[in-house]
C-alpha cells in the first residue's frame, strides 16, 4: 500500500501589516496512505486547515511540493487543479452546504453531474445514499433532516462520484457526541468497502484515536505523526 499524497517542505506564508510574514504552516512533510482514514489534529490556528485546502489543491504553498496520486499539483496550473479537484476529489465541511431547494437525491445527482459523470447517474446517487444508510429518506428536503442526516448526505454526495481522496474540515464540529460517532463509524465503513482514503481535520480528542494515521500540527508546524496498523486495513 503506497501513499495517496506527499508532501516536501511545504509552508505557506501570509502577508501582514507593516510587510512583515505570518507562516500559517512551516516546513511540514507529511505522506497520506491510501485506503486509510487520516487524521489532522491540533487546536484552533494550528494550520490543519490551511494543511487540508492545500492537500485538496484548494490553496497552494508558499514553498515546497505536494504530490497527488505521483501527479505534482503544486506544478498544475489552476484550471488543471480543478480538474484534479472534480473528478478525484471529495469535500465535507463543517457547514453541510446542501441545496435547500433539493432533496438529498437531487443534492447528491446534481454533485454527479457536476463531477461530469455521464453514465448510471440515477442508480450512483441512489448507491451512494444506501451506503450512508439513507435509503428511506433520499427524497426528503434537507430541512426535513436531522444534522446528522444532513452531513450523511454530504457525505454521499463527496463519495458519488468514486475520488480517490475525501477531505472532511471538522466535519463533526456541529454535530451532537453520539452523531459525531456514528459519522467517524461511517467514515471507517467507506475506508474498508470502498478503498477510499478520508483525511480529516478534528479538534475533538474523543474521535483522535479512530483514524489510522494521526498528523498534530502545532503552531503551523509537524509536531507528531502515529501510524495504527491495526485500524482500518
Amino acid at each position: 500500500m503506497g501513499n495517496v499524497i506527499e508532501t516536501a517542505n511545504i509552508s505557506r506564508a501570509f502577508s501582514v501589516a507593516g510587510g512583515e510574514k505570518f507562516y500559517a504552516l512551516r516546513d511540514v512533510n507529511i505522506a497520506i496512505p491510501e485506503n486509510k482514514l487520516t487524521i489532522l489534529k491540533g487546536r484552533s490556528g494550528s494550520g490543519k486547515t490551511t494543511l487540508i485546502n492545500i492537500l485538496g489543491a484548494l490553496d497552494m504553498p508558499t514553498e515546497g511540493k505536494v504530490t497527488f496520486a505521483g501527479q505534482d499539483i503544486t506544478a498544475m496550473n489552476e484550471q488543471e487543479r480543478e480538474e484534479l479537484r472534480r473528478t478525484q476529489i471529495g469535500f465535507v465541511f463543517q457547514s453541510v452546504s446542501l441545496i435547500p431547494i433539493m432533496t438529498a437525491y437531487e443534492n447528491v445527482e446534481f454533485a454527479l453531474r457536476l463531477a461530469g459523470v455521464k453514465e448510471n447517474i440515477k442508480e450512483r446517487a441512489q448507491e451512494s445514499l444506501k451506503m450512508v444508510g439513507l435509503a428511506a429518506r433520499m427524497y426528503h428536503m434537507p430541512q426535513e433532516l436531522s444534522g446528522g442526516e444532513q452531513q450523511r448526505v454530504a457525505i454521499a454526495r463527496a463519495i458519488a462520484h468514486r475520488p480517490k481522496v475525501v477531505f472532511a474540515d471538522e466535519p463533526t464540529a456541529e454535530l451532537d457526541t453520539g452523531t459525531s460517532l456514528q459519522v467517524m463509524k461511517l467514515f471507517s465503513e467507506l475506508v474498508e468497502r470502498e478503498g477510499i482514503t478520508i483525511i480529516m481535520t478534528t479538534h475533538d480528542r474523543g474521535l483522535m484515536g479512530m483514524g489510522g494515521m494521526l498528523y498534530e500540527l502545532s503552531d503551523g508546524q509537524l509536531v507528531n505523526a502515529q501510524e495504527k496498523e491495526a485500524e482500518n486495513g
